[in-house]
C-alpha cells in the first residue's frame, strides 16, 4: 500500500513538472524535440565562446605573447620626428616587421632551421641553431624583415615562429645631413649626434618606462635642408676637384648662433650604419680638432684693438723674420717693412701679427682667448665635441707668437666659428645651437666679450680684404662679403710638413650688418692648373665659399646690392660716426 501511494506522489509531481514545462495536452514528439532545441542551444552557446576565443587570440596574436614573452631582448620603440626649421623631415619612423622565436614552442627545431635559413639566406645557420637550441621563453631571429620576406615565412606556418611589429628609423636625406643628425640602433636606441642628444634629454627614459607613443611630439632643427643641400654639393666637388682627404663647412647665424647647415665629408649613409664605422668618416667641424691658420689672426687683431692700445692707424714691424732659439717665424706674402694694422690683415703677416700679441705679453693673450670660449670644449646639442690642443704646462713667449697667427692651439672648427662671429656680430660670445634660436633666446645666453666699436672695425678689416686681400677670390659680386684666409701646414710625426696642408676660409655677409658667417675647410687640397701650382686657401677653400655663398644667398632671403660704396666709405665711415 505505501509503495503505491509512494509511486502515485512521484507520478503527480513528474506531471506536474512536465505541465510547467510544456503546458497540458503535449504529446511526447514535442517534447522530444523541445530537449533537442534546449541541447542545440547550449552546444551553439559552448561554441561560440570557443570561437570568439580564437578571434580574440588570433587579432592579438603574435604580438601579444611575443610582447608578454619577452624579458631581455628590446623591442625597437617610437622616436619623435626630426625636422628642419622648414618643417621638412629628416628622420622619422615607420613600421616593420621583426622575426622571432619562442624555442620551448617549437616541435622540430631541425626543421625550422632548415626552413629559415632556406627562405633568408642571409641568416648564420649556427647562429639560428644557437637561438632555437636556448632554453629562453624568447629570441630574435631576424629585425626589420620586408614585407615579402614576412609574406613567405609566414606561409611555412612554423610554430614557435612568429612576427612583432617594432618602429624602425629612416633618413629620407640619406647622407646629406648624417654628420648632425647621427644614428640610430637596432633597437631604436640613439648612437650618434642628434639622435644620441634626444636620448639624453629624456627619450631614453621614456623608452625604459614604456611611455615612448607614436604620438611623440617632432623635434624642430636650426637646420636649412636647402642650404644643407647646396653646402654638401660644393664641398663635395671641391674635394674632387683638388683631390683633397676631406672637405668641411658650417654656415652659422652670427645673431643667434643657430647652424643652417654642417657637413663633413666623407660622410655616410645612416640608413646603412656600417658605414658610419670607418674612422675617416668623423664630423670634422665639431669632433675634430685643427690648427685653424690665419683665420685665427682675426681673433688676435681682435684683442689688439679692444684694447684700446692699438687702432686702425698703429704699426707693427713686419721688417725682419721673428726668431726663437732654432725656431723662426716668416710671412708667405712677405713685404719686409713696417705695417699698418688694415695691412696687417689683408698681406696676412705672421711676423707682424706675432709681434703684436707679444706686446700684450703671454697671461694677456692666454685670458682673451679662454674668454672667447678658445681653450674650452665646445658645448652643443652634438656630443662627442673634441678637446682644445693647447699648451697647458708651459705657455710661454714662443707659444703666444705662433697662436697668434693660428699654429699651437688646435679647436674644433665649429669652435673658431663661434669666435670670429663674436668679432663681427657687435661683440657677443654666442654658443652655437642645432635648435631653432630666436634673437631674444640668444642674447639672454650671448656673453659681451668685446667692444662694439671694435666689431665694426673687424667688419672693416674683413670687407677690405675681400677686396684687396687674400679673401678676393671669395668676393661675390652683389653681396659684400668679408672674409679671412687660413692655411695651416699639418704636423706629420711631430714635425710640420709644408705640402700637407688644411685649408680654410671664413666669409662674412653681408659685411656692413653681418647676419651669416660660412666656415669652408679643405684638408690636404692639392694644386692644380687653374690654381698655378698653388694649394694655399686663397685659391681653393676661398673660390669653394664664393661658390657656396652664389647659392645659398638667395635662399638665406639676402637680396643682392650693387655698386656699394667700397669698405672705407661704408663701414669705416660708420664707425668714424659712432665714436
Amino acid at each position: 500500500m505505501n509503495r503505491v501511494s509512494a509511486h502515485g506522489n512521484m507520478t503527480r509531481w513528474q506531471s506536474a513538472l512536465r505541465t510547467l514545462l510544456y503546458g497540458r495536452g503535449v504529446n511526447r514528439n514535442v517534447k522530444a524535440k523541445a530537449r533537442l532545441g534546449l541541447a542545440v542551444v547550449a552546444f551553439a552557446g559552448i561554441y561560440c565562446v570557443i570561437a570568439l576565443r580564437l578571434v580574440m587570440f588570433a587579432a592579438a596574436g603574435n604580438d601579444n605573447n611575443g610582447r608578454h614573452s619577452i624579458s631581455q631582448d628590446a623591442v625597437a620603440t617610437a622616436r619623435p620626428d626630426i625636422l628642419d626649421r622648414n618643417g621638412e623631415i629628416i628622420a622619422t619612423d615607420v613600421k616593420a616587421p621583426s622575426l622571432y622565436a619562442e624555442p620551448r614552442k617549437l616541435i622540430d627545431r631541425d626543421e625550422a632551421e632548415e626552413l629559415l635559413t632556406a627562405t633568408l639566406p642571409d641568416l648564420d645557420a649556427k647562429e639560428v641553431r644557437s637561438r632555437l637550441a636556448s632554453k629562453r621563453g624568447f629570441v630574435w631571429l631576424k629585425r626589420e624583415l620586408t614585407p615579402r620576406q614576412e609574406q613567405e615565412i609566414h606561409r611555412l606556418g612554423i610554430p614557435g615562429i612568429g612576427f612583432l611589429t617594432e618602429n624602425k628609423r629612416v633618413y629620407p636625406n640619406g647622407a646629406t645631413v648624417s654628420q648632425l643628425i647621427g644614428l640610430v640602433d637596432i633597437d631604436n636606441k640613439g648612437i650618434a649626434g642628434i639622435e644620441q642628444w634626444l636620448d639624453s634629454q629624456g627619450l631614453a627614459a621614456l623608452h625604459m618606462a614604456g611611455l615612448a607613443t607614436d604620438r611623440l611630439e617632432p623635434v624642430t632643427l636650426s637646420l636649412d635642408l636647402r642650404v644643407q643641400f647646396a653646402l654638401r654639393d660644393e664641398l663635395t666637388k671641391a674635394r674632387e676637384k683638388f683631390k683633397a682627404k676631406a672637405a668641411a663647412g658650417v654656415v652659422l647665424n652670427v645673431n643667434t648662433g643657430e647652424v643652417l647647415a654642417l657637413v663633413s665629408e666623407p660622410d655616410y649613409d645612416p640608413n646603412n650604419p656600417r658605414e658610419a664605422h670607418d674612422p675617416d668618416r668623423i664630423n670634422r667641424m665639431t669632433t675634430g680638432v685643427y690648427e685653424m691658420g690665419s683665420t685665427f689672426k682675426a681673433l688676435t687683431l681682435a684683442m689688439a684693438l679692444d684694447s684700446g692700445r692699438v687702432n686702425l692707424n698703429s704699426t707693427f714691424d713686419a721688417r725682419t723674420p721673428l726668431r726663437f732659439g732654432r725656431f723662426t717665424i716668416h710671412d708667405y706674402h712677405a713685404q719686409n717693412r713696417i705695417l699698418t694694422m688694415p695691412e696687417v690683415f689683408t698681406y696676412s703677416s705672421n711676423k707682424a701679427t706675432a709681434r703684436m700679441a707679444l706686446s700684450f705679453g703671454v697671461d694677456y693673450h692666454k685670458a682673451y682667448l679662454a674668454k672667447m670660449g678658445q681653450l674650452t670644449k665646445l658645448q652643443t646639442e652634438l656630443p662627442g665635441a673634441g678637446d682644445p690642443h693647447w699648451p697647458k704646462k708651459h705657455w710661454g713667449e714662443l707659444n703666444t707668437a705662433t697662436i697668434a697667427f693660428g699654429h699651437g692651439l688646435s679647436v674644433a672648427p665649429l669652435q673658431a666659428a663661434m669666435g670670429v662671429a663674436a668679432t663681427v656680430n657687435g661683440g657677443f660670445l654666442i654658443t652655437p645651437t642645432f635648435l631653432k634660436r630666436s634673437p631674444e633666446q640668444a642674447m639672454r645666453i650671448a656673453q659681451r666679450v668685446l667692444k662694439p666699436e671694435t666689431s665694426q672695425k673687424m667688419r672693416y678689416l674683413m670687407r677690405l680684404n675681400a677686396e684687396k686681400g687674400t679673401a678676393t677670390f671669395a668676393n661675390v659680386p652683389g653681396y659684400y662679403i668679408g672674409g679671412k684666409t687660413g692655411t695651416a701646414e699639418k704636423v706629420i710625426n711631430g714635425r710640420y710638413s709644408q705640402h700637407r696642408l688644411m685649408t680654410d676660409f671664413m666669409a662674412i655677409l653681408p659685411a656692413d650688418k653681418p647676419q651669416y658667417l660660412l666656415l669652408i675647410m679643405l684638408d690636404e687640397p692639392q694644386p692644380t692648373k687653374e690654381t698655378h701650382g698653388f694649394a694655399t686657401a686663397g685659391w681653393n677653400a676661398g673660390p669653394t665659399a664664393a661658390k657656396v655663398i652664389e647659392r645659398v644667398a638667395p635662399l638665406l632671403d639676402l637680396e643682392p646690392r650693387f655698386n656699394l660704396p667700397d669698405a672705407d666709405r661704408l663701414i669705416l665711415a660708420k664707425a668714424t660716426e659712432t665714436r
